[in-house]
């Protein structure tokens, strides 16, 4: 056996609860920036703060579902969004379950369908800087990403 294959052995387990943690930890990062207000849904909403305060944002999330894919316009803004989240070492993540996201942050609109959740934001919530354990997990597992290159590492959220 080659260390290769020894290594491609390795790497789908650790590969899997690496990803499993990382979904746990950006559920709980979800509630717990909803509980203390520093959460903006939508992706224009989520542009006007980017604008505005970049250096009080802490991290992005960009949702899309499969029928999202072939919307030019929300690529486009996806597209502007990871290189401004780059430029300004902002942690940013993928997500493939808009309708998993909307059942976590319950952001419904009077119809009962569920906002633009496209992009979320997550800002400090005051000056100093915000130390909850999910957003250093997932900062920890964003750094490990950008090592493999993945600039933008996709989230499975758990059910």
């Amino acid at each position: 056996m080659t260390l290769e294959e020894v290594r491609g052995q390795d790497a789908v387990p650790e590969s899997t609860a690496r990803m499993q943690g990382a979904g746990k930890a950006l559920h709980e990062l979800l509630l717990s920036a909803q509980r203390q207000g520093c959460l903006t849904a939508g992706v224009y909403e989520s542009a006007k703060v980017l604008n505005v305060d970049p250096d009080n944002v802490t991290f992005c999330v960009l949702a899309a579902d499969e029928e999202d894919e072939g919307d030019i316009a929300l690529q486009i803004h996806f597209t502007l969004i990871q290189a401004f989240c780059c430029e300004n070492d902002i942690d940013i993540v993928r997500v493939g379950d808009v309708q998993r996201l909307a059942a976590i942050v319950g952001a419904d609109d009077e119809a009962g369908a569920p906002g633009d959740l496209h992009c979320i934001l997550i800002s400090n919530p005051n000056e100093d800087t915000w130390k909850d354990p999910a957003l250093e997990k997932l900062s920890l597992f964003c750094e490990e990403s950008r090592s493999f290159n993945d600039w933008v590492p996709s989230i499975t959220l758990p059910e």
